[in-house]
This record gives structure tokens, C-alpha cells and sequence, in this order.
């Protein structure tokens, strides 16, 4: 496996509020997301996901610990070096796809690619590739309004991974799909995982989406209280499953080890 370190989230907490309105989203969380790794975060309803992922992706800046991208504290980027992050270093894929309404899917997906400058011919040789891999070539020329929910968020997986980041956050991306759709997604998720090397991290409440990751982390009340790895030579996502439920069946005695 490879052990290079991408992204280093080092004793991150992040308290809103102050006095007796001071909640604690994020309570000294740590982890590292390994070179094509497919990280799954599990956690409920409220237990800092989403402020951990704006975290990450610098929307917020946690109260206190670091976050390092290669070794550079994210903290630390101002203007262009921000924007190279947040562009071309980092991509988001969102549960409810933010595609715009009035472009079509290709202009949806190649737009990363304008906004920095990527020449057209680059950008349609990027965008073939991507969407050969997610079985959207026959939508490229379709607005969203006549798009599945499926396509759309196959689309938007594109446009996550269309700057070719170092490393692509997921956060619920099947949460608005039927069973079907959201198989599919996981399925193509899995072959760029696998078959071109992306490094993914993604932020799940679901058990059938968090069993096509190589490894999971599981956050209660803003920390990390246990972790399962995939046995990725002989472990089919079905037996993966069988584990994480074990797991979800004992959230409540707080262990912290690796099965």
C-alpha cells in the first residue's frame, strides 16, 4: 500500500460561540489520507462532518491544529497559492450537485478549467477521459433539467475531477440518489479510485456507500472513536459492510481500535 501523506489533519478542533453559547464542532481531531487512498468518513447527524470538510477545503479555519497538504500548512496560502488550492489542488463533489442550470454538462464540467486558463483543446481531452469513466457521454450536450438525478451527479463528479486535484472530497454524494444511482456513482468512484490512481475522501452516514472505501473513520461528537481498514485482496464490499454494521452496532461504547 502506498504510504505517501497527501493530506495531514493534525489536532484540528474548531469552537463556535463564546461563553455559554461556545459549541465544540471539532474536538482535537487527527488523520492522515494516504496516496490513492478512498477515505470514508462515517458520523451522524451534527458531529462536525461538514465543518471538518470546510475545514479542508479552507471555507472555515479551525480554532486551533493544522492542516497540510505535501507537507504545506493550507492555513498559510494567500491569494494565487489560495486559489491554486482551491481550483486545481482540492475538488469538492456536493450532495446536490450545484451544477448551473443554463450551462450544459460539459460547460459545467470544463469550467474549473476556463476560470484558470486551460486551453480548450486540454480541457476537451480531460473531459473525454472523465467522461468514458463515468458513462456520461451522451449527456455532455444536455442541461441539467433533462438529466437524471444519476447523470447529474456523475457530472458533477466530473467537474470535481476534471483539474485532475490531488485529492477530491465527497460529502453524501449518493444522499440524493435511488439505490441504483447511487451503486452506479460508488461503482465509477471506485474504478478512478483504482484504475487512475485518485485520492478520495468521502463523508458518508451510509454503510453501503461506506463499504467501497479502503478504510473508514468513524466521528462521534467532533472525534475520531474508531477506524476499520478493508482487507482490499480478499474483502468484497458486501463483507466490508458486514463490519462497518458491527461498528454502527457498538457506537455506543466509544472503542478507538482498528479492526
Amino acid at each position: 500500500m502506498n504510504t505517501n501523506r497527501i493530506l495531514q489533519v493534525q489536532n484540528i478542533t474548531k469552537i463556535y460561540g463564546k461563553g455559554v453559547n461556545q459549541t465544540t464542532a471539532l474536538s482535537g481531531i487527527s488523520f492522515d489520507v494516504l496516496e490513492v487512498e478512498f477515505l470514508g468518513i462515517m458520523c451522524g447527524s451534527g458531529s462536525g462532518k461538514t465543518t471538518l470538510l470546510n475545514c479542508i477545503s479552507t471555507m472555515l479555519k479551525p480554532t486551533t491544529g493544522k492542516i497540510l497538504l505535501n507537507g504545506d500548512d493550507i492555513s498559510s496560502f494567500k491569494g494565487k497559492s489560495l486559489a491554486n488550492y482551491r481550483g486545481n489542488k482540492i475538488g469538492y463533489l456536493y450532495q446536490s450537485f450545484e451544477l448551473l442550470d443554463n450551462l450544459t454538462a460539459r460547460e459545467n464540467i470544463i469550467l474549473p478549467l476556463s476560470l484558470h486558463g486551460v486551453s480548450n483543446q486540454n480541457a476537451e481531452k480531460a473531459l473525454s477521459s472523465l467522461a468514458m469513466h463515468l458513462d456520461i457521454t451522451d449527456v455532455l450536450d444536455k442541461f441539467p433539467s433533462q438529466m437524471s438525478g444519476g447523470q447529474k451527479q456523475r457530472t458533477a463528479a466530473a467537474r470535481a475531477f476534471i483539474s485532475d486535484p490531488d485529492i477530491v472530497l465527497a460529502d453524501e454524494p449518493t444522499g440524493a440518489l435511488d439505490s441504483k444511482n447511487a451503486w452506479v456513482l460508488l461503482d465509477k468512484l471506485s474504478t478512478l479510485n483504482r484504475e487512475e490512481n485518485k485520492t478520495i475522501v468521502m463523508v458518508t452516514h451510509d454503510a453501503n456507500a461506506a463499504s467501497y472505501c479502503s478504510r473508514i473513520l468513524f466521528i462521534q461528537d467532533g472525534t475520531i472513536f474508531h477506524e476499520l481498514r478493508k482487507n482490499t485482496k480478499n474483502e468484497t464490499p458486501a463483507m466490508f459492510y458486514e463490519r462497518i454494521m458491527t461498528v454502527i452496532a457498538q457506537l455506543g461504547g466509544g472503542s478507538a481500535n482498528v479492526l
